[in-house]
């Protein structure tokens, strides 16, 4: 990608210096609960959170944090990424008649408190509604690389801008529907999978219409795009029940298939549109 000298954002909040702790371990409480809810409902894992769960109040200490030139370069390209999705989307908005709220994103290390809870970096990035922020911390990009085979810059930014997808349905009021649908009764925890598969892909398809302007924009270079396909597929739900040894399970996905990821991805990537990533309405995802 052709990131380097454009402009940042400068919605970026740099946490990685704060530590979080309770009883000797991170997390735990109504504050983990409350974050692993959030993980339930935006089609993750609660249990990577839940576990090491200790009692007490959370305890935040401020220590200094001296980055090495490796960080300091993801930093300046994560900023560029998230300034990049801010003139994407607020281009969209305008065209929808409306106005684009920025999001912040925090950067942190191992663990962070959020308006959604205590949070540990084995979650993964994630995006907390109270807050209106992206939470990340950047060594997951080299999970994506060493435990994934998926790295490479667009794979990165596919990261980032799946997150803002996130933040765009939350402003949309799409996150909001959902969650009321969740809760309606009657609807089990496999209908509920199902409406977190069509959130989670859906998001893929945002993160393409981000792609999209990104190609527009000059920034993408060949190559690029096939990177965020491998990440796609490398995290699709089959994907990493085979890769954990179990059986694939349909009713229990939360993202989508590896095939379901890249289909969508590649829809925004394609279009451009918000409007052809309406996966509720969608009869075959």
């Amino acid at each position: 990608m052709r990131w380097e000298g454009r402009r940042q954002s400068d919605n970026i909040e740099d946490r990685r210096g704060m530590r979080i702790s309770r009883g000797g371990l991170v997390g735990g409480g109504l504050g983990t609960i409350a974050i692993a809810l959030l993980i339930m409902f935006m089609g993750g894992d609660p249990s990577v959170v839940l576990q090491g769960v200790g009692e007490g109040p959370v305890q935040t200490t401020e220590e200094p944090y001296t980055e090495t030139p490796e960080e300091a370069k993801q930093k300046e390209f994560v900023g560029v990424i998230l300034a990049e999705t801010e003139t994407a989307w607020s281009a969209q908005f305008t065209a929808m008649g409306g106005e684009y709220r920025k999001p912040k994103l925090v950067l942190y290390r191992d663990a962070v408190e959020s308006g959604c809870g205590v949070a540990e970096s084995g979650m993964g990035p994630f995006y907390c509604p109270p807050d209106e922020g992206v939470f990340l911390d950047m060594t997951f990009f080299k999970e994506m690389d060493e435990r994934f085979h998926a790295g490479g810059d667009f794979a990165y930014a596919y990261v980032v801008a799946h997150e803002v997808g996130h933040h765009v349905q939350n402003l949309l009021g799409i996150a909001n529907n959902v969650q009321e649908m969740r809760q309606r009764p009657g609807v089990g925890e496999i209908e509920g999978n199902a409406l977190s598969v069509r959130l989670e892909l859906q998001a893929d398809c945002f993160a393409g219409v981000w792609g999209n302007y990104a190609k527009k924009a000059g920034i993408i270079e060949p190559g690029d795009f096939e990177e965020g396909m491998t990440a796609a597929t490398a995290i699709g739900d089959d994907r990493l029940q085979r890769s954990a040894g179990r059986s694939v399970m349909p009713d229990s996905f939360t993202h989508g298939t590896s095939e379901q990821r890249t289909r969508w991805l590649r829809r925004g990537i394609e279009s451009g549109s918000v409007e052809s990533c309406d996966t509720f309405k969608a009869a075959d995802l």
